[in-house]
């Protein structure tokens, strides 16, 4: 048994990152490891005005960030679970401390064979799903590209148009010099231009996940079963 990472990209593609990445990404309930980054975001930066609206009704589900900064301090914690569905499940749930209280970026990763991709659960009530399409660049870094969005709420289960979609490419790295990840995130709306994004680095520390577990507040308040 293997991360959900390792499991999706293969192991020839999981094998060309950058050890501290395949470490990084190997967290699971077959490593046992959870993952705490902690650093600071050199800048979190919006798009046009007309975004805000969407921006500030995706911030009451914790999903985007409906505010800007630069050297905002941040953590990210990524924690394996097993969900109410039995699938394993990691979180990526990013909080930032922004002037005037705390903003969360809530996400949960599974593995999708059915759709052969990492399937993201982004907000507190998994209403948005996302395919992830991972792949090692040549450096050694970790490129993640977002593939269909879809919404589900009960029976209801659809395919989020372009015109209010985005694109999202992530860009993970890691720093020897300085010993930190670096990371760069840009979520881009095709027809619009871009949406929202954020870049900055963080050191890591890893830990048991049987003796820590889950704290209270990480897993979302809402489990949707469709993957």
């Amino acid at each position: 048994m293997t991360s959900i990472f390792r499991t999706v990209m293969g192991e020839s593609a999981f094998g060309r990152l950058h050890p501290q990445l395949q470490r990084r990404f190997s967290v699971g309930l077959a490593s046992s490891e959870a993952c705490i980054g902690r650093g600071v975001m050199d800048r979190i930066w919006h798009g046009r005005g007309i975004f805000k609206p969407f921006l500030a009704l995706g911030g009451t589900r914790n999903i985007l960030v409906p505010r800007t900064g630069r050297r905002v301090p941040f953590t990210i914690e990524n924690v394996p679970y097993t969900d109410s569905y039995g699938r394993e499940t990691v979180t990526f749930v990013r909080t930032f401390a922004l002037p005037g209280g705390p903003r969360r970026f809530d996400a949960t990763m599974i593995h999708s064979p059915e759709r052969d991709c990492v399937l993201d659960y982004l907000g507190t009530h998994q209403h948005l799903a996302s395919d992830l399409h991972f792949s090692a660049e040549p450096d050694g870094s970790l490129l993640i590209r977002s593939g269909e969005h879809r919404f589900r709420e009960g029976p209801l289960d659809v395919r989020v148009p372009e015109l209010i979609g985005g694109d999202a490419e992530v860009r993970e790295s890691y720093d020897d010099a300085t010993g930190r990840f670096r990371i760069r995130v840009t979520v881009t709306n095709r027809r619009f231009g871009p949406l929202f994004g954020y870049e900055g680095s963080f050191t890591a520390e890893y830990m048991d996940v049987r003796s820590c577990g889950v704290r209270a507040g990480l897993r979302p308040v809402r489990e949707e079963a469709r993957r």
